[in-house]
């Protein structure tokens, strides 16, 4: 089925048509359609038109309204104030609208594609190979697999990477501890949980760490297996790749536990461009973006200097020879580009990293990687908070684990369940309280604009009160609810009936869902679509206190309003799905 036209865009056709038959030259221009308290739209975009033309606003705006016939979807327009135009829509309309969004056999619920999809490749989730994930890693995680999901459902061409931490000078100190201890990540059951594989992994850098920090000659030993490390020696390399599988194992168990999917092919971490590191060096000098500085290959930017007043260049290549995170973040670039063929590169990463992928996008446009067919974007996403406004952590000031955070939002969210559950079984409550637990994590962090700080309140993000997705999920379970009691009677949308002023506020909200995820997924904004949903929800609970469902006056009233209710249970399911997030059936 073709994608529905949502009645705000049949307006702005109808506007901007008769914009330009009373005002030629305003042929194109956006009529600035908006919700309405005062009507279901208002236009806005008469006044700044009429300033440019240098007419009479309240004169173009009635010339306007005299093109316009009302009709199927416009019920009536006025003139109001100094040229604003008041649009009203016909019941019939509405539900005609949503019935098409309902009966979309694609189960899209009339969602466009995108006419030309591109490549995106998006860097999210990097995790470090032999370090617990903590609170600071949750971010990435859930924002970049919101957008993910935003950007499949609307049609992109997405390629997932997650550029984890797995190379460096520290393993040489962890594999030289290895060879030293060698039994150290072996298993003592064929099931190797991820919390097992973290303590051998946090046991042995442990050791590892004030072995290198008291004995001089173990730090001699392992700066040596660091060069072996990068000079490809057989035997120091399949060392290294045990701990970055006992790693995985961990990671894994963690994602799993966020209901993320993350595949094995997606993890190209630092050591995925070793082989490339050396061209990338030299691309940059023989096309002169990059100079030798005291025998260091630097990049240089007229506008980025210290406190000293002196240019701070960006370091591809260390005087020593060494490489830093740079040269493999122009490396990726160049993957990316050239073998993935991306139009768009996104990075989900910390907003205290600006600085480093600034210098490194413009690098890569002086060398000609990135250009105006290729674009890359740092998604920079801000801090997470404790309760008392500050960087969150333990109350021994340690960095808070993210396994940690996860299992007691779960235990929180499970004691909600418990308390309002009538006809769960233990089991179902273990498996909801999760559901909602982690849906409760993601949920505040995706309601927040990326790039700003947010607090992490457990008590107020498992709350059936306020902007949470327990409310949304309840408003969800509810309707499941109200859709079995139904019994036989089946919902179906009946245009000929008149609408109470909940459902058509509730029908119209419905309908704008298309345009929602169009414009989260082009801004990379998924907290627009998290808004939208808490608003559905809301006008939901309107709408359920306000008019009568299975105790409407006809059958036909009964029918359109469990029509309404169902799209707006597909309406939220679908919603939460592209934030990650689970709807139950039953709460």
């Amino acid at each position: 089925m073709a994608s529905v036209t949502s009645l705000s865009d049949s307006v702005q056709q109808q506007l901007a048509s008769a914009l330009s038959a009373s005002l030629p030259e305003a042929a194109g221009a956006d009529p600035l359609l908006r919700r309405s308290d005062r009507a279901d739209f208002q236009a806005n975009g008469i006044l700044a038109l009429a300033k440019k033309a240098k007419a009479n606003p309240r004169e173009l705006a009635t010339q306007v309204v005299s093109q316009i016939v009302a009709g199927d979807v416009i019920k009536e327009i006025e003139v109001s104030g100094p040229g604003f135009l008041n649009i009203t829509i016909t019941d019939r309309a509405i539900t005609e609208n949503l019935a098409a969004r309902y009966t979309d056999e694609t189960g899209r619920l009339g969602v466009p594609l995108a006419a030309e999809p591109g490549t995106t490749v998006i860097d999210y989730a990097q995790p470090n190979v032999a370090k617990e994930m903590h609170v600071g890693h949750l971010r990435s995680a859930v924002i970049g697999d919101s957008v993910v999901q935003l950007l499949e459902f609307t049609g992109e061409n997405v390629v997932r990477r997650h550029h984890i931490g797995d190379w460096g000078t520290q393993f040489g100190m962890l594999i030289q501890y290895l060879e030293e201890h060698p039994h150290e990540l072996d298993h003592k059951a064929a099931e190797v949980t991820g919390e097992e594989a973290m303590s051998n992994l946090d046991r042995l850098y442990k050791a590892a760490r004030k072995k290198f920090d008291s004995d001089e000659e173990f730090k001699t030993r392992a700066r040596r297996r660091v060069v072996d490390l990068q000079a490809g020696d057989p035997k120091t390399l399949a060392m290294w790749q045990k701990f970055v599988d006992e790693s995985k194992i961990y990671f894994f168990s963690v994602f799993e536990k966020l209901d993320m999917e993350i595949q094995d092919p997606d993890i190209v971490g630092e050591s995925g461009y070793n082989d490339m590191l050396a061209e990338t060096c030299r691309l940059l000098e023989e096309s002169g973006v990059a100079v030798r500085s005291e025998g260091a290959l630097c990049v240089f930017f007229d506008d980025i200097k210290g406190p000293d007043g002196n240019l701070v260049p960006l370091i591809v290549q260390k005087s020593d020879g060494g490489y830093g995170y740079a040269a493999t973040d122009l490396s990726a670039i160049r993957d990316r580009v050239f073998n993935l063929k991306a139009n768009t590169i996104l990075y989900v990463v910390d907003a205290r990293q600006a600085l480093h992928f600034r210098m490194v996008f413009e690098t890569a446009r002086r060398a000609g990687w990135l250009n105006d067919g290729v674009t890359a974007q740092q998604l920079a996403f801000g801090t997470v908070l404790g309760k008392d406004g500050k960087p969150f952590k333990t109350r021994e000031g340690e960095t808070v684990r993210l396994v940690d955070l996860l299992d007691e939002a779960i235990d929180r969210a499970s004691a909600v369940v418990r308390e309002k559950a009538q006809d769960l079984s233990e089991e179902e409550i273990a498996e909801r309280g999760a559901q909602v637990g982690i849906g409760a994590v993601k949920y505040a962090d995706l309601s927040t604009s990326a790039n700003r700080d947010y607090k992490f309140d457990l008590d107020q993000m498992v709350s059936l009160n306020g902007d949470t997705s327990v409310y949304l999920q309840y408003a969800y379970a509810r309707i499941q609810s109200i859709l079995r009691k139904a019994g036989e009677v089946r919902p179906a949308a009946h245009p000929e009936l008149a609408l109470a002023d909940a459902e058509r506020a509730l029908g119209l909200h419905a309908d704008s869902f298309a345009e929602t995820v169009a414009e989260a997924a082009k801004e990379y904004a998924p907290h627009k679509l998290a808004a939208y949903l808490y608003q559905l929800a809301s006008l939901y609970t309107t709408f359920y206190d306000k008019c009568p469902v299975l105790k409407a006056e006809t059958p036909e009233q009964v029918e359109n309003r469990l029509f309404l209710c169902d799209v707006t249970a597909r309406t939220l399911h679908q919603g939460m799905a592209l934030l990650g997030i689970r709807t139950p059936e039953k709460l």
